[in-house]
């Protein structure tokens, strides 16, 4: 794509929910990014790299210690990983999780934390509870925001300048809170990084719908600058945004 794009992950397990991607895909989509020699940035440079991609994992799970820092780690491809630093060590069965069709599995712990940042993955901010931040209180927001930036900066001895919102949740409050905290700050909306992207609510590409090898790849061929995987990309935030205002 001409356009810079932030791929986001969740967990990668075989359980085939709607935050999984196979380990095998994610090895399978970083071999073509290194093949095609896409250039694959910080996150924090993705506003200053046209073409280029960031690559992003929420949450915190430890299988991206498992399977997915082996293979940036071979490939040298930077990444960032949203934490939920309450509940680092522990499992992802905060208050909010939906308790259908979503696996239920372990976290990173700190010393994991620490090791990645140390080898070069960015830490950022996910909160410390995993809310819905726009049905809270702004001192709750505050909270919400700050403890989490300073235990992953106390911990891991490195600077937070990037968050993402829970579940894509946020409103102009939140939004102007995050904006205070934080450089760059992401939601779900499905898209591609325009030049007049408001950086309190980046868009992301959710890669659970490019798990197909043939979608993947035409993001990054000829085919994606404005045809096949550009019309699939629009077709996809489309979608997502009717499902969005229908509940």
């Amino acid at each position: 794509m001409k356009q810079p794009c932030v791929l986001t992950y969740h967990s990668l397990d075989t359980s085939g929910s709607v935050i999984s991607v196979d380990p095998d895909t994610f090895r399978q989509q970083m071999e073509i990014l290194a093949r095609r020699a896409v250039p694959v940035v910080p996150l924090e440079q993705i506003l200053s790299t046209p073409g280029g991609v960031a690559i992003t994992f929420d949450d915190g799970f430890q299988n991206f210690y498992d399977h997915a820092f082996p293979i940036l780690t071979r490939y040298r491809l930077p990444a960032t990983v949203f934490v939920v630093s309450g509940y680092c060590g522990r499992w992802n069965n905060w208050p909010t999780q939906s308790r259908t069709g979503i696996p239920i599995l372990p976290l990173m712990h700190w010393s994991q934390l620490r090791e990645i940042a140390a080898a070069g993955i960015s830490i950022g901010a996910h909160s410390v509870t995993h809310p819905r931040l726009s049905q809270l209180p702004l001192a709750q927001v505050e909270e919400e925001w700050d403890r989490c930036r300073e235990e992953i900066q106390q911990r891991t001895g490195r600077p937070v300048t990037t968050a993402a919102y829970p579940y894509g949740d946020s409103n102009e409050v939140v939004r102007a809170c995050a904006g205070q905290r934080f450089a760059l700050s992401f939601g779900t909306r499905f898209a591609p990084v325009s030049g007049k992207a408001d950086v309190t609510d980046l868009p992301r590409l959710d890669a659970y719908y490019f798990r197909s090898r043939f979608w993947f790849e035409s993001l990054w061929s000829w085919r994606g600058e404005g045809y096949v995987g550009g019309a699939y990309v629009l077709m996809r935030g489309l979608l997502r945004e009717i499902r969005r205002k229908a509940f």
